[in-house]
C-alpha cells in the first residue's frame, strides 16, 4: 500500500470510529453534567493515563488551568493530571509500586465529590484499576475513557465512555476529540450559568 492509499485508510477508520461515537452520548452527556456540577461546586477534577494517554490527561488538564477556547479568556478551572511530575512518578515507582502511582496522588490531593477522569485504551492498566478502586472509597465520580471492550476496569467506573476500536491510534484519537467536546460544553456551562 502506497502512502496515499494508507492515508486515506487511517483517514476513514477515524472518520468512522468517531461517527461511532454517537453510541456514547448518553455516557458522554452524563460526564458533561458531572464534571460541571464538581467545578460549579468548587470541586476538583483529576485526570490520569499511562504512555499517550498520560499525554492526553496532561493536554486535557492544560486547556481547563489555562485557556481552551482562544477567545475566552476566563478564570482557571481545576482540573490536574496526576502525573505531576519525574520525581514523584520515580519515587513512586522506586518505594512503593508503580500501580500505586496515580492512587496515591488522588489520596493526596483529592475530596469527597471531586470528580476522577482515567484514561486508558485497554482497560487493564493496574496503575488505572488502583485508582479507581482508591476514588471509589473516596466518594470521588469516575468516568473512564476506554478502549476496545473497556477492560478490567470497565465495571469499577461510575461511567465509562468506550471507543469501539482495537487500533490504539484511532482509540487515542477519539479519547481527545471526547475529552475536547466534554470540556467545550462544560465550559459554557460554567460561563453561562
Amino acid at each position: 500500500m502506497d502512502n496515499k492509499n494508507k492515508l486515506i485508510k487511517n483517514i476513514n477508520e477515524s472518520i468512522a470510529v468517531k461517527k461511532n461515537l454517537l453510541k456514547n452520548y448518553p455516557e458522554i452527556n452524563n460526564a458533561i453534567k458531572v464534571i460541571y456540577k464538581s467545578l460549579k461546586e468548587n470541586k476538583k477534577v483529576f485526570i490520569c493515563g499511562n504512555g499517550g494517554s498520560a499525554a492526553d490527561a496532561q493536554h486535557l488538564s492544560a486547556e481547563f488551568l489555562v485557556r481552551l477556547n482562544p477567545k475566552i479568556n476566563r478564570g482557571p478551572f481545576p482540573i490536574i493530571s496526576l502525573a505531576l511530575d519525574t520525581s514523584t512518578i520515580t519515587a513512586c515507582a522506586n518505594d512503593y509500586d508503580f500501580k500505586y502511582l496515580f492512587s496515591r496522588n488522588l489520596e493526596a490531593l483529592g475530596n469527597i465529590n471531586d470528580v476522577l477522569i482515567a484514561i486508558s485504551t485497554s482497560g487493564n492498566s493496574k496503575n488505572i484499576i488502583e485508582v479507581v478502586k482508591k476514588a471509589k472509597k473516596m466518594k470521588i465520580h469516575t468516568i473512564g475513557f476506554l478502549g476496545t471492550n473497556g477492560g478490567k476496569v470497565f465495571h469499577e467506573l461510575d461511567n465509562a465512555i468506550v471507543v469501539n476500536s482495537n487500533n490504539v491510534a484511532r482509540i487515542q484519537e477519539a479519547h481527545i476529540f471526547i475529552g475536547h467536546t466534554i470540556l467545550e460544553q462544560v465550559e459554557k456551562l460554567l460561563l453561562t450559568k
